[in-house]
């Protein structure tokens, strides 16, 4: 066996991603190619030998086989084969049964003849660009003022805060995994310092530059870190699960996006896999530098089709929605988000409580539900040099990782996609869903209540059909709002609509920090209600939107909808103050 293919199965048996240098054969330009084989026939595995204790409980947790056919490594012919062809094999996965290489045109066309191949597929590939970037680091400091401790306090509490630490749940005996772009200052960061002195980030792997070593590169993986377990001076923390055990992951080059990068996640997954890991939180995504929207179906790209596979193997994958809200070329969500079995999550603005401006939109391909759930899209983060106010989808979806740990501590039993589904109907919106806020922000009661025993809200709205319109009318007993109660009419009814934003928030997991509000600094804030706002929506008959909205409502006869909007099975849904009601248009 030579040294090149001896070297291959060590790194397999390793578990990691599999990148080999060039071997200098090839004369003409290489391009990237996706290797499908055909079969793992007469290969070996011991599962108790390749997944740690942890990665075993879990699947025995969750009723799932100990191992099947994706867990078996590949072919060592066929990869002994491709590599004698190829002009560099650069990753190789169990989990699909493929080879990432580099190799001519020609190269290729061999490729295809051997007996082990069952395709290949060019791979989307376009010259190296810088990526949306701006510089976060500056705007860290020790110094924390009034505001912003208010929104360290906020940023927890609406997602339960409180009531998770009278249950003693902090997420202790979850492992959590994070994929970003780096986490420079992660291992001397004081915010930190409970999880190295407690020894609870349990391993950690660049897959780009293959080394244990993920202390380097942006700092945004630290700042993604600390919204689900940092700490703040006074020992408050900045997320839900401080108890929890967390592997770190280098899967993204901080200013280049490369398709080497989707390989370095599914890399990643596979090793998140082998250790144990319960939740994966991934602040990346991958939108027109590759893929068309129409491609969003979570099927098409590597990255998706890695993090669907990880939710087979029992693991909860949460994925920011995106930034992109604003942009006029690509304004939905991007990949891995588009999966099915990936928990997507959107940014709230904390003001308003509404959706963020800059929070990609849904629906995926196929009019799938996008996002599923949403957390503050502005949180205060751990930096190098201290604490900083940032904006973005990144730092929601670590939010609901941390509540998410929470719930799985309290109820081990559950399956991921059980944890899934808990948390979408435990938005403050369900069964009312839109696709800025999906079901809304996860309430804390129904999450903890014993299944069966969630109060039935009590109605607060009526629907009213005139000859040429369905109208809806606020009862009387929801009508008094803080500090005024609703007339019957006013004269008019304002649509709630989005702030004009004199910048664009940076591209996700390259999010910036943003101003300071001003504000008395001798003033402790009050924890605010969120305010009463009236969503509503037209479905068709198979649940696709046509039409949504939010209202601020200043008077109890706050909507009226033509007939003429509805067609036959279509459904007017609307939520006011935590109960919906639907109206179902008949011929």
């Amino acid at each position: 066996m030579s040294k090149r293919i001896y070297f291959l199965c060590c790194q397999l048996l390793l578990g990691v991603g599999v990148w080999l240098p060039s071997t200098g054969k090839a004369q003409a330009p290489t391009t990237r190619y996706w290797v499908q084989l055909r079969d793992k026939k007469g290969v070996d595995f011991n599962p108790k030998a390749y997944f740690v204790p942890a990665a075993l409980a879990r699947r025995v947790r969750q009723h799932l086989p100990t191992a099947d056919s994706t867990d078996y490594p590949v072919r060592p012919a066929y990869l002994h084969a491709l590599s004698a062809t190829a002009d560099s094999v650069t990753l190789v996965s169990r989990w699909l049964n493929g080879v990432v290489c580099r190799a001519t045109p020609a190269q290729a066309q061999v490729l295809r003849r051997l007996p082990g191949v069952l395709s290949v597929t060019l791979l989307p590939e376009r010259q190296l660009q810088l990526a949306a970037h701006t510089t976060a680091a500056e705007g860290a400091s020790m110094q924390i003022s009034t505001v912003n401790r208010q929104l360290a306090r906020r940023q927890t509490e609406s997602l339960g805060a409180v009531q998770l630490r009278r249950a003693h749940l902090n997420g202790r005996g979850l492992r959590i995994a994070i994929f970003d772009a780096g986490f420079n200052g992660v291992d001397s960061h004081p915010a930190f310092e409970h999880l190295r002195t407690e020894k609870r980030i349990v391993a950690t792997y660049d897959f780009l530059k293959r080394q244990p070593n993920v202390y380097h590169g942006a700092n945004h993986g630290g700042e993604v870190l600390s919204c689900v377990a940092g700490a703040l001076p006074d020992g408050s923390y900045l997320g839900l699960a401080p108890g929890a055990e967390f592997l770190l992951a280098r899967t993204e080059q901080m200013f280049r996006e490369r398709y080497a990068e989707e390989e370095a996640w599914l890399a990643a997954a596979e090793w998140a896999d082998r250790q144990g890991v319960d939740i994966i939180n991934s602040s990346l995504g991958y939108t027109n530098r590759r893929y068309f929207p129409e491609q969003m179906n979570g099927r098409i790209s590597l990255i998706a089709r890695a993090a669907e596979m990880a939710a087979r193997k029992g693991i909860l994958v949460v994925n920011a929605a995106g930034n992109d809200g604003e942009d006029e070329d690509w304004h939905t969500i991007g990949t891995p988000a588009d999966g099915d079995s990936v928990l997507t999550v959107g940014g709230l603005d904390p003001d308003t409580y509404l959706h963020s401006d800059f929070s990609s939109y849904g629906p995926g391909a196929g009019r799938r539900l996008k996002p599923n759930v949403v957390a503050f899209g502005t949180a205060l983060v751990a930096a190098p040099g201290g604490y900083e106010r940032i904006e973005g989808t990144s730092f929601a979806s670590p939010l609901i990782v941390g509540l998410a740990a929470c719930v799985w501590q309290q109820q081990r039993q559950l399956t991921a996609m059980e944890v899934f589904r808990k948390l979408e109907k435990a938005g403050e919106l369900y069964p009312y869903y839109d696709y800025a806020h999906g079901y809304g922000r996860p309430q804390i009661a129904s999450l903890l209540a014993p299944a069966g025993l969630a109060a039935t809200p009590e109605p607060t709205f009526d629907f009213v059909r005139h000859d040429s319109v369905v109208a809806v009318v606020i009862r009387v007993a929801a009508a008094t709002v803080p500090a005024r109660t609703l007339p019957l009419y006013a004269d008019s009814v304002r649509a709630v609509t989005p702030a004009a934003r004199p910048n664009e928030v940076p591209a996700l997991g390259k999010e910036s920090t943003v101003p300071i509000p001003e504000a008395p600094a001798e003033e402790e804030p009050v924890l605010q209600e969120p305010p009463r706002y009236l969503y509503w929506h037209i479905a068709n008959r198979q649940g696709v939107l046509r039409r949504y909205e939010v209202r601020d409502v200043t008077q109890r006869a706050v909507l009226e909808v033509p007939l003429r909007l509805l067609q036959p099975g279509d459904m007017l849904r609307v939520h006011y103050w935590g109960f919906t009601q639907t109206y179902t248009a008949t011929p």
